[in-house]
């Protein structure tokens, strides 16, 4: 659970460093309506660049930024509706379009979600700790991010095997920087990092996306009040919301489909995973490319019991996905085929893991059928402004994109199956809980009342959920100390 216990003299120092450094720390209210953020900050943002590294721009932690890399004011959510002549199915598949993050990926509104509430109460001091995040690639970057901001010093671990991008913006941002071996899939290994550090400096404290409640507690408040704004502009009277569909990762995202579901009760969710790593699906293990999501074992933060279908993806159809969405060849013969030209040229807007929340929202549509008066949400988490190194290393590997190629790539996309599909039913979601026993119990220390509690106890994730306006009464409070 999120503590929020106040160790008084830690808040005192904390408060004096902020206010050095001219640190105001938004609410969850304004992340999710920015127009009630004062208007001097907004201001001030209109000469500030999107990624540059200002405190104010912890105000930019919203679905509502405007769509240009600096000077940007808040407008509506960050959407895209992709048509049927790119997905090949009826039903609408709308996405969140993370791009406009500082960062470039959402992930930093989760680490916000993680840290923040340890500064407001005075249980990190940003003067003689580091906050440690432990990651596949965006969390890190996000977490060294946010925490620059606020004042704090990091250390971010990725497996040595994530896009060269992430490596050489971080080195400029994080005070550490740590590769562990493998890939996505390695996340034991990221865990094993964390306890060495743990045995071995006094001076870190453990920011794990997996199990941390701030990572699902943002997402639920803020991701899914943006997508149910979306659905209040775009849904008719004849319209149905199916179902929210996102890859697991650190199952943060999955808690907009917690809010969701408590407002639209028959809402499915539906979890994606790589194939080659099919731990949800089968129980199984593996490694893959698609960056961004980890694997081999089942995040503490996931409300396992919401969820209704596993699908995996082929991490092969998202890196050729990748190819034709980005290569020239590939954007001409969309638009040849009917894909509408404004769409071709926003498809840069998907990074590896997008596309593959954009395949598992096919395959889901096709699964159940879905009509031209269904809709499906899904997130696109990051762009490919984070990946132009995987595509120069496609075009050294597999030469140049050509016309075939992007005839061959467009007849997978439109023939997508429902193969590698898992419905769920009581027993097949408790058997996906249960996985969590063996991570967290035997290795990382976990209680297992509490494991038991996420899965018996009907109030656990309420609770969670409804600290959302303490936390912000918190927040009030410390941007009066540092005001003093």
């Amino acid at each position: 659970m999120i503590d929020l216990n106040i160790d008084k003299k830690q808040l005192a120092r904390t408060a004096q460093r902020c206010r050095e450094r001219g640190i105001i720390a938004p609410t969850f209210a304004q992340m999710k309506n920015p127009e009630l953020v004062p208007g001097r900050i907004r201001e001030e943002l209109g000469k500030i660049g999107l990624w540059d590294v200002h405190p104010r721009n912890l105000f930019r932690i919203t679905w509502k930024n405007e769509p240009v890399e600096s000077g940007g004011g808040y407008g509506g959510v960050n959407y895209m509706t992709l048509p049927p002549e790119l997905t090949g199915v009826k039903a609408k598949i709308v996405a969140l379009v993370g791009k406009w993050f500082p960062t470039g990926a959402h992930k930093v509104g989760a680490t916000y979600g993680c840290l923040a509430p340890r500064l407001i109460t005075g249980q990190f001091d940003p003067t003689s700790q580091k906050a440690v995040w432990p990651s596949t690639g965006n969390y890190c970057r996000g977490g060294a991010y946010v925490a620059n901001l606020l004042a704090c010093e990091s250390i971010a671990i990725l497996p040595e095997e994530m896009s060269r991008e992430r490596f050489e913006w971080l080195e400029k941002v994080a005070g550490e920087v740590i590769a562990t071996p493998g890939c996505e899939s390695n996340v034991k290994e990221i865990f094993d990092k964390c306890w060495e550090l743990r045995k071995t400096r006094d001076d870190v404290v453990i920011f794990n996306q997996f199990d941390e409640f701030g990572n699902h507690l943002w997402h639920y408040e803020v991701t899914g009040h943006a997508m149910e704004e979306v659905l209040a502009n775009i849904m008719s009277e004849r319209d149905s919301f199916a179902g929210i569909v996102l890859t697991s990762g650190s199952a943060g995202t999955l808690g907009s489909g917690d809010y969701l579901k408590e407002k639209f009760p028959t809402l499915k969710i539906a979890v994606g995973e790589a194939l080659q790593c099919p731990t949800l699906l089968l129980n199984g293990f593996g490694g893959h490319r698609i960056e961004g999501i980890g694997d081999k074992h089942v995040p503490w933060i996931h409300n396992v019991k919401n969820t209704d279908m596993v699908i995996a993806i082929d991490d092969e159809q998202s890196a050729r996905l990748m190819r034709l969405f980005n290569e020239p060849a590939g954007m001409e013969r969309l638009v040849s085929v009917g894909v509408p030209d404004d769409i071709v040229k926003k498809l840069d807007l998907l990074g590896i893991s997008s596309i593959a929340n954009m395949l598992a929202s096919i395959k889901f549509a096709k699964y159940y059928e879905l009509t031209e008066n269904d809709i499906v949400f899904t997130v696109f988490t990051d762009s490919m402004e984070l990946y132009r190194s995987r595509l120069r290393e496609a075009g050294e590997a597999f030469g140049e994109y050509s016309e075939i190629d992007a005839a061959v790539d467009i007849d997978l996309l439109m023939n997508i199956t429902c193969e590698n599909t898992l419905e769920l039913n009581y027993y097949g979601r408790k058997r996906i809980h249960n996985l969590k026993y063996y991570t967290w119990i035997e290795q990382q220390g976990k209680e297992l009342a509490e494991l038991n509690a996420q899965w018996y106890d009907r109030e656990y994730w309420a609770r969670i959920h409804e600290l959302v306006p303490k936390i912000d009464e918190l927040i009030e409070e410390f941007n009066g100390m540092v005001a003093e």
